[in-house]
């Protein structure tokens, strides 16, 4: 898989959740995601408890809830569009503060906050738990189809090397005293966009023959054969479980 990266939805603990093999606690997520989109929206109490059940694996992996609250920023586009819902929905209206807001764009906003916060909530933790290369392994130990682990394990490994060539573009306009200021120097910027395809094209060339010239094949060697125990599957299930028993009560109320 190379070498790993440290990044910064990583958060370095020696807990519990961090000791799961990524793959259990990939399938948790993913279970826990699913329970509750599956759970009605009329069940406001039932978001509630599934906030505290991640509130509860955060305290158990000793993840800070500041760190989880600013990592959750990349929901705001999410929430802006929540909030425009009561106003554009059509049929029934109510007044709220003197506006004229939609049932149904109302209950509507609701379930994409409620259901969006708790699925970022969700993989925020477990990133913050998961190193990025263990995820990768994680993916690669539940049969995900190995072209898809190989794309995200290139764009692991060379999003820095691409970010950094661009910085090295950006210092070198600076120093011969370009300044974007206004649409006439887009040009500059499109051209040195180009220039950033090409090197990166380029480059990847010639990774790829550095690669076929020592054996590869189209497919990535397995380093870490991860398994999990029955305890280790287990703990990871209380969390689906919990919630489970929790959307299952929702349903019948």
């Amino acid at each position: 898989m190379g070498a790993g990266h440290a990044h910064r939805l990583h958060l370095e603990r020696s807990s519990p959740v961090h000791a799961l093999p990524p793959h259990c606690k990939i399938v948790a997520a993913f279970a826990f995601v699913l329970v509750v989109v599956s759970t009605p929206r009329e069940a406001v109490w039932a978001f509630g408890l599934y906030a505290l059940l991640l509130a509860a694996v955060a305290a158990a992996a000793r993840i800070p809830p500041a760190f989880v609250l600013r990592r959750m920023l990349v929901e705001v586009p999410f929430v802006a569009f929540a909030v425009l819902m009561p106003f554009v929905a059509e049929g029934e209206r109510v007044e709220v503060l003197g506006a004229s807001l939609s049932v149904s764009g109302l209950w509507g906003a609701w379930n994409v906050l409620a259901k969006g916060t708790l699925g970022v909530a969700a993989s925020v933790l477990l990133a913050a738990t998961t190193e990025l290369r263990a995820l990768l392994l994680g993916l690669q130990r539940l049969r995900l189809p190995p072209l898809l682990v190989q794309i995200a394990t290139f764009m692991i490994r060379y999003g820095d090397v691409i970010a950094d060539e661009l910085r090295r573009m950006s210092i070198a306009r600076r120093s011969r005293g370009f300044e974007a200021r206004g649409i006439r120097h887009w040009g500059v910027l499109a051209k040195t966009a180009g220039a950033l395809f090409i090197r990166s094209y380029e480059r990847g060339e010639r990774v790829h023959l550095a690669m076929v010239s020592r054996g590869y094949t189209g497919s990535m060697p397995v380093i870490d054969n991860v398994t999990a125990t029955r305890a280790q599957w287990a703990r990871a299930a209380v969390l689906p479980t919990a919630a489970l028993a929790v959307c299952l009560i929702g349903w019948t109320l």
